[in-house]
């Protein structure tokens, strides 16, 4: 069984919204065959306690405009972890060093990552400008690098 095709386009909505935060590293995970509860985890980083907010904000209103609320909602006082419940998704917030803290890819590592649109992965905007070698081989260059 895989992630319905509902979860998978919520998914995508939310990570949008997320990625129009400034959200970094915006992973979706297919895990609907290891939890009967959910099918997919959305999880996004912000660097400050304000920026989590601010993008569980973006994402709750963005999925409220598609007639989806959360069923439970857990930390947004703290807003180092928030945990939004749709249901087909749960949606990860976290301060990015409780992201490297908890590595919760690491924990779901044997679950199927789901491909998201490239306006949906997060990041600043600038990924094709910051001096990246533009045969994206992952490695990172500094810009005098690249003259090489």
């Amino acid at each position: 069984m895989t992630a319905t095709e509902r979860a998978v386009e919520l998914a995508v909505i939310a990570a949008r919204a997320a990625s129009d935060r400034k959200a970094e590293e915006i992973i979706a995970l297919d895990v609907s065959e290891q939890l009967v509860l959910t099918d997919v985890f959305l999880i996004a980083s912000g660097t400050s306690e304000r920026q989590v907010s601010a993008i569980v904000d973006a994402v709750e209103e963005e999925l409220h405009k598609v007639g989806v609320k959360p069923i439970r909602r857990e930390g947004k006082a703290e807003a180092r972890w928030v945990l939004l419940d749709f249901g087909d998704i749960v949606v990860h917030v976290q301060h990015a060093e409780d992201r490297v803290y908890y590595a919760l890819e690491r924990l779901w590592k044997d679950c199927p990552v789901i491909e998201l649109p490239e306006d949906a992965r997060g990041g600043d905007g600038s990924s094709s400008t910051d001096g990246a070698d533009a045969s994206d081989d992952g490695a990172i260059y500094l810009a005098e690098d690249t003259q090489a």
